[in-house]
């Protein structure tokens, strides 16, 4: 094996993988045929590229390339009217002498596809990072702490459901536009929020999630621009993501915000996060994604004069209209208590006991307000509650070490 033939498909895989399926899936109409397709011109191009070097267009050489391996397929098993239709397709594309400028970009309907609401949320983020992020199935099951053997299966089944439910290979139409991207929308942030979740051990993983799903968002902003939404998510998680080098310290501790070296910020990122922010706001058509980039957005540009709590507040407000859920009453309990009204986030917290029983910031928050009330013992028992739901060690000893400056507080 040439090392050269194996940099240069490596190279091309990892850039072109998810267009590269999107085309063979728009002509096959089939995941599995498709990726299988992909997979044997990756390996003719091992074979082919070490003897005489890489071609000029490697995108142009694999798609032909699994042009024909699928029509091979598609000859050895057409046994129905579809497999023909696909195999006169496929034929008649067969001769082509086919350039980059031939291949059309399909990852939009790829994209709307791996996140169609049939699939349970898992499936749809496993999906979309294995075929649109090119993600092997052993580095998403790393991510996501499960066994290469489950995450494989639950990929597996998520293909065989879109095959048997006749999930349409599509961009939906106007009238089911909002509601499909707001899925798809979420199914990147889901992959964000995983890798923030994930801590300094991540980078044991290779894999990092945050970038994974930026790179996504960037994605589908370049394949549907002008989308208010879909700009402001990518200006959410570039203001998120911007904080990354400053969010632990050198032993892996986890900083606050309100602690981190604000000069370790990226701000590069954080000013086209702003931008972003702004270029949506602009378009007039406001959404939940806009409304949590603009909560980002007054943290990471409070002065010297502190965080605006109170316009905090009344995002989070505005954010209820779109999102009525426990956790984001969870967000607005925390922003009304830093705004400086105690007793108004214990009236909310206290409505989401049973709601949150199970989610940790939720007890984190609740022993940090319990404390500036004085009660103590309270305050205690949830961070023994929350540090026993903690997701990772950084974020345990953290809550482990607030715990035990209140012990030496109460004591003196």
């Amino acid at each position: 094996m040439s090392e050269a033939a194996r940099k240069a498909l490596e190279g091309a895989l990892r850039a072109e993988r998810g267009r590269l399926l999107a085309a063979l899936i728009a002509r096959t109409g089939d995941f599995q045929l498709a990726e299988e397709a992909l997979q044997e011109a990756a390996e003719a191009a091992l074979i082919h590229w070490g003897r005489s070097g890489p071609p000029v267009s490697a995108r142009a050489w694999l798609l032909r390339v699994g042009w024909r391996k699928a029509l091979d397929r598609l000859r050895q098993r057409a046994r129905d009217q579809r497999h023909l239709q696909a195999e006169a397709v496929l034929a008649a594309e067969e001769g082509a002498e086919m350039t980059s400028q031939d291949i059309p970009d399909e990852r939009l309907r790829l994209i709307f596809a791996c996140c169609h609401p049939a699939l349970e949320p898992k499936s749809q983020v496993a999906l979309t990072l294995r075929t649109v992020g090119g993600l092997t199935t052993t580095e998403i099951a790393r991510a996501f702490l499960d066994s290469e053997t489950t995450m494989g299966q639950r990929i597996s089944r998520a293909k065989a459901k879109i095959a048997a439910a006749g999930i349409p290979f599509a961009i939906p139409g106007p009238e089911l536009w909002s509601d499909r991207l707001a899925s798809v929308l979420g199914v990147i942030y889901l992959i964000f929020n995983q890798g923030y979740s994930q801590g300094p051990e991540k980078d044991a993983t290779g894999t990092d999630l945050c970038d994974e799903a930026i790179f996504l968002a960037r994605l589908v902003d370049g394949l549907r621009p002008g989308e208010a939404e879909i700009e402001g998510l990518l200006a959410l998680l570039l203001l998120t993501h911007c904080r990354r080098a400053a969010r632990f310290d050198g032993t892996g501790r986890l900083v606050p915000l309100a602690e981190q070296d604000r000069s370790l910020w990226d701000l590069a990122q954080q000013q086209e996060g702003l931008d972003l922010l702004d270029r949506a706001i602009a378009r007039r058509a406001p959404g939940p994604n806009q409304i949590k980039a603009a909560i980002a957005a007054l943290h990471v540009t409070a002065g010297a004069v502190g965080t605006d709590w109170p316009q905090i507040v009344s995002l989070y407000e505005a954010l209820l209209r779109y999102e009525p859920t426990a956790v984001v009453r969870l967000n607005l309990a925390v922003a009304v208590g830093e705004s400086g009204d105690l007793g108004g986030a214990a009236a909310i917290l206290a409505d989401l006991s049973n709601d949150l029983d199970g989610y940790q910031p939720y007890h984190a928050a609740r022993a940090e307000f319990l404390a500036r009330q004085g009660r103590w013992d309270e305050s205690i028992a949830a961070y023994d509650r929350a540090i026993a739901l903690a997701a990772n060690s950084a974020g345990a000893e953290f809550l482990c070490n607030r715990r035990e400056k209140l012990r030496e507080r109460w004591a003196s």
